[in-house]
C-alpha cells in the first residue's frame, strides 16, 4: 500500500506511537526523536502539517523534558511545538554552560599539575646541587683522613709535606665530620628519590587530566551543531 493512500488519522497515530516513550528490558526507548520529526516535516507538505500538531509535540515534550510521573502543563492550542523549542533551547544552554564549567575545571586542574611539576623540578634541582656539593665535601674529607693515616707511615719529606697540607686544610675533626656528611648524602639521595617519584606521579596525573580534557572537549551537541548548523536545526523546529 502506498504511503499516499493512508489517511491522515492513521499517519497521525503512527507518528504518535513513534514519539511515545516505551519501557523495555533495557530501559526507556522511543522510535522517533524530535530530529526525526523535523526531518519528516521537510519531506512533503502532508508530513509538514502532521508533524506540527499538538498531540505529537505533547508526547515529545513529556518524553524529553517532563518527568513521566508528572502531568504535562496545559498550553494553548498550537503552542506545544513552541513550548518544546523553548525548553529545548533552555536545556541546550544548560548543557553548554555545564560543558564550559567542566572544561574550566579540568583546565584549572592541568594548571595546578603544571605548577606542582615546576615546583618539584626546582626542588629536585636544588637537591641535586646539594648532593654534588656534599659529595665533593665527603671526597675532600676522605682525602684528609687518608693523609692523616699516611702521616704515621714513613714517607719521603715531600710526600709528608703534602699530607700535612691536606690535613691542615680541614678545620674540623675528620671522622666526626665524615659521619655527618655521610648522613647528609644518604638524606639527599632519599629526598631526590622521593621528589622524582612525586614528579613522575604528578606527570601521570597531568597526562590523565589532558586526556580527560580531550574527552570533555568532544561534545556531542557541539559536534551536531558543527555538522548541521544551529540555525538550520532551529529553522526546522520553527517550521
Amino acid at each position: 500500500m502506498a504511503a499516499e493512500s493512508l489517511p491522515d488519522d492513521l499517519w497521525r497515530k503512527i507518528l504518535e506511537i513513534g514519539a511515545k516513550t516505551t519501557k523495555n528490558s533495557s530501559g526507556f526507548d522511543r522510535i522517533l526523536s524530535y530530529r526525526d520529526i523535523c526531518l519528516l516535516s521537510i519531506t512533503c507538505r502532508r508530513f509538514r502539517r502532521l508533524s506540527g500538531e499538538d498531540s505529537l509535540w505533547s508526547h515529545l515534550l513529556a518524553s524529553d523534558f517532563v518527568p513521566l510521573a508528572n502531568p504535562i502543563p496545559a498550553y494553548p492550542s498550537g503552542a506545544y511545538k513552541s513550548a518544546y523549542r523553548i525548553r529545548f533551547e533552555k536545556e541546550t544552554e544548560k548543557k553548554r554552560a555545564a560543558h564550559r564549567r567542566a572544561v574550566l575545571r579540568k583546565e584549572s586542574q592541568i594548571t595546578q599539575h603544571l605548577s606542582r611539576i615546576r615546583n618539584l623540578e626546582v626542588r629536585l634541582s636544588q637537591e641535586v646541587d646539594k648532593l654534588k656539593n656534599t659529595s665533593d665535601e665527603f671526597a675532600n674529607l676522605l682525602r684528609a683522613r687518608q693523609a692523616s693515616v699516611a702521616l704515621n707511615v714513613w714517607q719521603p719529606d715531600v710526600v709528608v709535606g703534602r699530607h700535612k697540607q691536606v690535613v691542615m686544610q680541614s678545620p674540623v675533626r675528620v671522622e666526626a665530620r665524615m659521619h655527618v656528611v655521610d648522613m647528609e648524602l644518604k638524606l639527599c639521595k632519599k629526598q631526590i628519590g622521593i621528589l622524582r617519584k612525586s614528579r613522575d606521579e604528578e606527570k601521570k596525573r597531568l597526562d590523565l587530566a589532558k586526556k580527560e580534557l580531550e574527552s570533555i572537549m568532544y561534545h556531542p551537541l557541539r559536534e551536531y551543531e558543527t555538522n548541521n548548523g544551529t540555525t538550520s536545526s532551529r529553522k526546522r523546529l520553527k517550521k
